[in-house]
């Protein structure tokens, strides 16, 4: 008997199991695999290189995620990206680790990202669907911690059974974890695909959601402050392959950047949520983007020794966990429950660009001048946006707005 057939709501910590694959995926591929491939010739921007195209997938999500709204249950599209997920991932195994082969394991890991969406889009209209509206916010906290939490798991995991095993084992490994997941669907109800439109409808009401966005003089300024690096968190792409720069051993890197990073994210994550209700999710978003910045600054004028790496590597991360709960609980309220999983795929694809363009522009800063400069960097630009946006706040008295308009998105 299935007993998820006869549940009204998902308990908000099913959200969490059900995003770590996504975590543990973009976690490999940003955290263990440039740390490996420095390890075998690659230099920082080309591990970097790497690893932002395959991140960059997810600028593109909104495109396919109509399918999941509009065609198979949200069940099944899940376990069809977990799949993916873990078959692309493994594949990592049969791709040589050389310098040669740059482009293929560029292509590999793109689409291991695409497959990984497939697993994001379902958890946004589990999350809209299937969850009690009194305790949204919490589910956005949990969402956050299980991608923040896999990220570190992945990431440490990863480097650990790479280096004490086999980079194949490592692959292997985390691939049957991913699959291990898909059992957390049987805490969450049945949800049916919206079938009232077809596949062409659903499509082009993406396009005239992306049509009144722009109309609105607030749409435009969230649609533009998504895309900033404002709580990005770009450095924490790339804190394994740097941690040389601050002389840290191998398993103190796979430690802090895997296992604690992600048990401090996951606890930002909550604590995000929990502020987003009390004071604001867009506060709490400013907030952390503005710490996250400081962290930056005082790490590139701190001795640079594993001590600070480890001091410095776990604040940003609890202040990326809040930052990232804070945007996705301002996600949740806006979207509504028609075409959820499409809606919350458009707003948050635009997210990604900032870590993105940001990762490519902090390797070159790293290759071209040296660690201090691209710490620096990241402090001035991300300070530069969240002056240039809480004065637009204030000019536009907008923040009400930012909160409640749901006209911003919906075009039913």
């Amino acid at each position: 008997m299935n007993m998820n057939k006869h549940r009204q709501f998902a308990h908000p910590i099913a959200i969490f199991f059900l995003t770590l694959p996504y975590g543990i995926s973009s976690g490999f591929v940003s955290v263990t695999l440039p740390f490996i491939l420095v390890q075998h010739g690659f230099s920082v921007a080309a591990a970097a290189a790497i690893t932002a195209v395959g991140l960059s997938s997810n600028l593109w999500r909104f495109a396919w995620a109509p399918l999941t709204d509009l065609t198979l249950s949200l069940h099944k599209w899940y376990i069809i990206g977990i799949a993916m997920c873990a078959i692309s991932l493994f594949s990592l195994v049969f791709v040589p680790l050389a310098v040669a082969y740059s482009r293929i394991l560029m292509g590999v890991v793109f689409v291991s990202q695409v497959a990984a969406t497939f697993v994001f889009a379902p958890v946004g209209g589990f999350m809209a669907k299937s969850i009690e509206e009194g305790k949204k916010g919490r589910a956005a906290g949990y969402a956050q911690a299980g991608n923040m939490g896999g990220v570190g798991f992945g990431g440490g995991a990863g480097i650990w059974l790479a280096s004490h095993l086999s980079f194949e084992a490592s692959c292997t490994i985390v691939s049957v974890i991913m699959l291990l997941c898909t059992c957390a669907l049987y805490f969450v109800p049945r949800l049916q695909s919206d079938k009232t439109q077809s596949l062409l409808r659903g499509f082009q009401s993406t396009a005239l959601g992306v049509k009144d966005l722009l109309r609105s003089r607030v749409g435009i300024f969230t649609a533009l402050m998504v895309m900033t690096p404002i709580g990005a968190g770009a450095a924490g792409y790339m804190w394994s392959s740097v941690a040389d720069d601050w002389r840290v051993p191998t398993d103190t890197v796979a430690l802090v950047t895997g296992v604690l990073s992600g048990l401090v994210s996951t606890i930002g994550c909550i604590i995000g949520g929990w502020v987003a209700d009390k004071r604001g999710r867009w506060w709490g978003y400013f907030g952390a983007g503005s710490l996250m910045a400081l962290v930056t600054l005082v790490m590139s004028l701190a001795p640079f020794s594993p001590l600070s790496f480890v001091s410095g590597v776990l604040c940003y991360a609890l202040l990326m966990g809040v930052a990232n709960a804070a945007f996705c609980a301002a996600l949740l309220r806006a979207i509504g429950t028609h075409l959820a999983a499409t809606k919350y795929a458009l707003l948050s694809s635009l997210g990604n660009l900032g870590a993105v363009y940001m990762i490519f522009f902090n390797g070159w800063l790293h290759d071209t001048y040296n660690i201090r400069a691209m710490l620096l960097g990241e402090t001035l630009i991300g300070i530069a946006f969240v002056v240039v946006f809480l004065s637009a706040l204030f000019w536009f008295k907008v923040v009400d707005k930012l909160v409640v308009d749901h006209s911003l998105i919906t075009s039913e």
